[in-house]
C-alpha cells in the first residue's frame, strides 16, 4: 500500500485480514505496542497494589472514552507521524488497535479484583468456622467440666 491509499472499511472481511493491512513496523505502531505490552506488564505485576490498580484502571478507561477524540486528532495530523492513514471516521482501527487491547487489559484487572475477592471471602469464612468450632469446644469443655461438679 502506498501512502495515499486508504483502506476502505466497507471491503474489510474480518478483523484478521484488516490487521495484516496493517503496515506493523511503522514505528509510532511499534511504540503503541510496546504501550500493550507496558500496561499489561503493570497491571499483571501491580495486582497486589489495590490502590495504584485503581488509578491505572481509571486511566485507561479514559484513553478508551477520548478515543474518539484521539482518531480526529490523529486522521488530521497522520502525516506527521505515520506512513499511512489509518484513521477512518468509524474508528475501526483506534477501537481495534487501541481501545480493544486497553479493555481486555481492563477486563484483566477486574478478574484479578474477583478472585482476589473470592479468596479474601473464602478465607474470611474459614476463619469464622474455626472461631465457632474454638467457642462450641469451650462451651462444651466448660458445660462438661460443670457437669462434673454437679456430679460430685
Amino acid at each position: 500500500m502506498s501512502s495515499s491509499e486508504f483502506i476502505a472499511t466497507d471491503t474489510i472481511d474480518g478483523v484478521w485480514p484488516f490487521l495484516q493491512s496493517i503496515e506493523w513496523k511503522d514505528p509510532w505502531l511499534v511504540i503503541l505496542l510496546a504501550f500493550h505490552v507496558a500496561v499489561t506488564m503493570t497491571a499483571l505485576m501491580t495486582r497486589n497494589h489495590a490502590n495504584f490498580q485503581i488509578i491505572l484502571f481509571l486511566i485507561l478507561l479514559l484513553l478508551v472514552y477520548f478515543s474518539e477524540s484521539i482518531n480526529e486528532v490523529a486522521a488530521s495530523k497522520w502525516m506527521l507521524f505515520s506512513k499511512q492513514q489509518y484513521f477512518d471516521s468509524n474508528g475501526l482501527f483506534i477501537s481495534i488497535v487501541f481501545s480493544v487491547p486497553i479493555l481486555l487489559n481492563c477486563m484483566i484487572m477486574v478478574a484479578s479484583w474477583l478472585y482476589q475477592s473470592s479468596q479474601l471471602t473464602t478465607n474470611l469464612k474459614r476463619a469464622q468456622l474455626r472461631q465457632r468450632a474454638k467457642i462450641r469446644q469451650s462451651g462444651d469443655a466448660t458445660s462438661t467440666v460443670t457437669n462434673k461438679s454437679k456430679d460430685e
